[in-house]
């Protein structure tokens, strides 16, 4: 979730019950309830509202709706990890969410009713300062215009090490990598942000990640992995970098 001001109707429709605004917003349990008291229930054959696009029982995640957006989903662990501070996340066998975001783009698509472009998708998690929710959730949406094409003009230069981007975006001071796996099937992004936090000293907690579909100049798919961290004034919201009126997909291909 966005920072604290950026909504407080988020869950309503999504939990489907009646509460004060504020109560509800104030709930960082919220997508976990969601997942835990409904989505798993149901996917397992219990008579309970189904409030998930998707539940895989067998991946440990399940993929919801935003109640923010024409579009928008979060991909969302059905086991009880707190965020991207979470020590589970990097473990050997931990699974990959970026991996399950990236295949739940089609929700996106869905939604749309549009085939984005790969380079005009995008997934975002945001730092344990910059979010309202303390069940770990991955936005999956439009990256916004902007920032789509920034990207396109610098990712020439953007290389397979970490670098800080020659350009602010909305501001802030990103780094950024290129991965050269084209649907993650062997790269975990938290994995690659762990050694580079370390390296400048900083907690887990205090980062951002946000990957952007990408392709080469040689036309091979990859990605652009970005990161930023908590600063004074910066809370690490990388959700900023999309947009969730989708106006890139007034350009893309309409589905049948």
């Amino acid at each position: 979730m966005p920072m604290k001001s950026k909504t407080t109707l988020r869950f309503l429709a999504a939990l489907g019950v009646l509460c004060l605004p504020l109560a509800c917003a104030a709930n960082p349990n919220a997508l976990w309830e969601i997942v835990h008291d409904y989505c798993e229930p149901a996917a397992e054959g219990a008579h309970v509202q189904q409030k998930c696009a998707d539940v895989n029982l067998l991946g440990g995640y399940a993929v919801l709706k935003d109640i923010v957006g024409i579009a928008q989903y979060l991909l969302i662990p059905t086991a009880r990890v707190s965020g991207i501070e979470s020590p589970e996340l990097l473990q050997p066998n931990a699974p990959n969410y970026f991996r399950d975001a990236w295949h739940a783009r089609v929700y996106v698509d869905r939604a749309l009713r549009r085939t984005l472009p790969r380079d005009e998708v995008s997934l975002a998690i945001n730092s344990a300062s910059g979010r309202t929710q303390n069940q770990l959730h991955i936005h999956i949406d439009c990256l916004a215009s902007d920032v789509a094409q920034t990207l396109r003009e610098v990712g020439p230069g953007i290389g397979t090490e970490w670098a800080p981007l020659p350009v602010r975006l909305r501001g802030h001071v990103y780094s950024a990598i290129r991965i050269d796996d084209a649907d993650l099937a062997h790269t975990d992004p938290f994995k690659l942000v762990a050694p580079y936090a370390a390296r400048r000293g900083e907690t887990m907690g205090e980062q951002t990640l946000f990957l952007a579909g990408a392709v080469r100049g040689d036309g091979a798919p990859a990605f652009f992995l970005l990161n930023d961290h908590v600063q004074p004034g910066n809370w690490a919201s990388s959700e900023e970098l999309q947009d969730h009126t989708c106006s890139l997909a007034n350009r893309s291909i309409e589905k049948p």
